[in-house]
């Protein structure tokens, strides 16, 4: 019997990579749903069914009961969630409620897609920023439709991410993306300070084999997917080479964060890549992915 699966965001950075990877097995029949808010149709790849919409609306959207659920489609970023409340509530708050009752419904099993806020600067970072509290306040409320209604959930947590189809630039520009970016234009490498702020860089191919492991054989809260080892952002930036312009602090800007990979690694994930093995890499091919 072939399973079929959604994957919400699935024409976003993460998305479009566990969509590609879940297509690739025969027994899978697998849907996206995405608003293209940050997700792009650059990223479809193929053997996918493409649904445009708000997860917030998933009940009129999706007219299936898909066997598992991968949640990534949610507002990610931290410093601009400030500006961007509406979005976060949106997308991040009522979004959750609809994707519980649809499960509910269909008893679908779901694979959501937390922050690593929330273990941040000894657990204050929880409530550093609205995109930070929404995640964290989700998790919370995943946990209590468990409890409630039986439905089946084990809830992950992503540390900095990094691969191919990152955005690189603009607003929503992720940290190694807008390096590699300004290093193929030669521009200075920007940096918040105080610049040693600590992060785990985890590869996104990392990331895919540890959200389907998870979804094979995990249940509940807790499974971390992050590499133990931090850099600071400065020392990331030498790493490139590029000249530094450091920028003015920004609010809800953590310092570090406690990796949680215990649950996951007693699955049997580990880690296979480094950030600084991916640098020399690009070094060597001109800053070309």
């Amino acid at each position: 019997m072939k399973k079929q699966i959604l994957v919400t965001g699935g024409a976003g950075f993460i998305g479009s990579h566990l969509c590609e990877r879940l297509s690739l097995d025969p027994n899978n029949i697998v849907y996206s749903l995405d608003n293209y808010f940050m997700g792009s149709r650059d990223n479809h790849v193929d053997n996918v069914t493409y649904i445009e919409g708000d997860v917030g609306n998933i009940d009129n959207l999706v007219n299936f009961s898909p066997h598992i659920i991968y949640h990534l489609g949610e507002y990610s970023r931290v410093e601009q969630s400030f500006d961007d409340i509406e979005k976060v509530w949106k997308f991040n708050k009522l979004g959750i409620f609809a994707m519980l009752e649809f499960v509910r419904k269909t008893k679908s099993k779901l694979i959501y897609s937390g922050s690593s806020t929330k273990y941040s600067d000894g657990a204050l970072g929880r409530t550093q920023s609205p995109y930070a509290w929404t995640k964290a306040s989700n998790t919370e409320l995943i946990v209590n439709y468990g409890q409630w209604y039986g439905i089946s959930y084990a809830i992950t947590y992503f540390y900095n991410v990094y691969g191919k189809r990152e955005i690189s630039s603009g607003k929503y520009a992720t940290i190694i993306a807008s390096f590699i970016d300004k290093m193929r234009k030669g521009e200075d490498l920007t940096v918040v300070n105080p610049g040693l702020q600590r992060r785990n860089f985890t590869h996104v191919d990392d990331i895919i084999e540890g959200l389907i492991l998870v979804a094979e054989k995990g249940h509940g809260d807790e499974f971390g997917i992050g590499n133990p080892k931090s850099y600071s952002i400065l020392e990331i930036a030498k790493m490139f080479g590029g000249n530094v312009q450091m920028l003015p602090e920004r609010q809800g800007n953590r310092m570090s964060g406690d990796v949680i990979t215990t649950k996951t690694e007693a699955l049997g994930w580990f880690i296979k890549h480094n950030i600084e093995d991916y640098i020399r890499k690009l070094e060597k091919n001109n800053w070309k992915l």
